[in-house]
């Protein structure tokens, strides 16, 4: 993948998530500055999704750490095979303090 569409596909990525955040009513806010995207929850904590061209990986910091997902098998993944979507609907749902189950 060269870095065109690897920004592409950070792009759509970020914006499907801001897209289910909306679509699924919860009280999360959200701001996207020079290619990164921060979740704020209620009670002050963040998700911070950045993208690092270098290594063509997607990066989130979670209170939980920090996750470093590469593309594979059409989604973003870590290491170890564990999804995206599978985390950032455990965090989120963790920080909203209710079930989330985001679609993107």
């Amino acid at each position: 993948m060269n870095e065109s569409e690897f920004n592409r596909l950070v792009d759509r990525t970020m914006a499907a998530i801001e897209d289910a955040i909306d679509d699924s009513g919860a009280d999360i806010d959200f701001d996207q500055q020079g290619g990164v995207l921060t979740l704020s929850f209620e009670n002050g904590s963040k998700l911070i999704f950045s993208r690092q061209p270098p290594l063509k990986q997607l990066w989130l910091a979670a209170p939980a750490g920090g996750f470093h997902f590469d593309w594979a098998d059409g989604e973003w993944q870590l290491p170890d095979g564990r999804a995206l979507n599978t985390l950032v609907n455990q965090f989120a749902s963790d920080l909203a303090g209710e079930a989330l189950h985001l679609e993107f």
